[in-house]
């Protein structure tokens, strides 16, 4: 493997992301400890009967001693979970996250690092619109994208590790400055959600009866509606200000194609539409459209 493995890795929050981060890690020899801790006792002892951690403890406690932490609890809770854990953080330890926004956490979490202590942002692109521990899966990030999102002046070293450990994970491994992260995650999962929601929203006015309908098509644009809402409302708020241009150019794309079935205007349609699929192609090309994450 060639990874030097952490003696304690401790995730906190084990949902189905910081649980499969402890699951594969744990599989892969890469702590000699992995340690969970969670806001619910219920599935954190869940955790621990099932093998996903070694031991569970309260946050504070759980950190003591540790040389990685995983935060994996929702983006708007990292800062304030670090600055309750900080006093017990130990000079030397390295700090990552599986967050879906980059640039709000680190507006606050560094300022709460004690000295000698490093955050370094990441954002596995995996998952699914299931919760829990219960779903956690060793090789979710299998062959996944991985976006390390390191901050200005950080030593090559600590981003190369956090990297590493990425890439043992079986992930493939790329590096984005947070903002870029922040646009284009904007436009290959935020705003992919948003729409999911906002057409689940629209079936209000569709016939009682059209769900009986509702085949493959249908199911393959509505599965991240049912995404949990707390956690996706809190996504798309903290990342709005990228995310504000993918939706006024959706909004237009809609209104041409809108217009042009008003109008009868078939040619203009078809064109329209190819266009789509041609840019769509060359999107999945490039990587950028593989990982079914968030």
């Amino acid at each position: 493997m060639g990874v030097e493995p952490f003696e304690r890795l401790v995730v906190l929050g084990l949902g189905l992301l910081g649980g499969s981060v402890a699951a594969a890690a744990k599989r892969r020899g890469l702590a000699r400890e992995v340690v969970g801790a969670a806001r619910r006792q219920g599935p954190l002892e869940w955790a621990k009967s099932a093998g996903i951690v070694d031991s569970i403890a309260p946050s504070r406690e759980a950190v003591i001693g540790a040389d990685f932490i995983v935060l994996g609890t929702p983006v708007g809770s990292m800062p304030k979970l670090v600055a309750d854990v900080a006093e017990n953080l130990a000079a030397g330890c390295l700090i990552t996250d599986v967050g879906s926004v980059k640039v709000s956490v680190l507006d606050s979490l560094p300022g709460f690092l004690p000295e000698g202590v490093e955050f370094v942002g990441s954002h596995p692109m995996a998952g699914s619109h299931l919760r829990g521990p219960e779903h956690a899966d060793a090789d979710l990030f299998e062959g996944a994208i991985c976006v390390v999102t390191p901050r200005a002046g950080q030593p090559d070293s600590v981003v190369e590790r956090v990297e590493a450990f990425w890439s043992a994970l079986g992930a493939r491994v790329t590096r984005r400055s947070p903002a870029v992260h922040d646009e284009e995650v904007a436009w290959v999962s935020h705003l992919p959600h948003l729409l999911a929601f906002a057409f689940a929203d629209a079936l209000r006015a569709a016939p009682p009866e059209a769900g009986e309908l509702a085949g493959g098509g249908f199911r393959d644009f509505t599965r991240i509606a049912q995404s949990d809402a707390e956690l996706w409302g809190e996504i798309l708020r903290l990342n709005s200000k990228a995310l504000s241009g993918p939706v006024n150019r959706f909004s237009e794309s809609l209104a041409k194609l809108a217009g042009m079935l008003e109008e009868g205007d078939g040619e203009s349609l078809e064109q329209a539409l190819n266009r789509a699929r041609i840019r769509l192609a060359e999107l999945a090309a490039s990587g950028s459209a593989e990982s079914d994450g968030d």
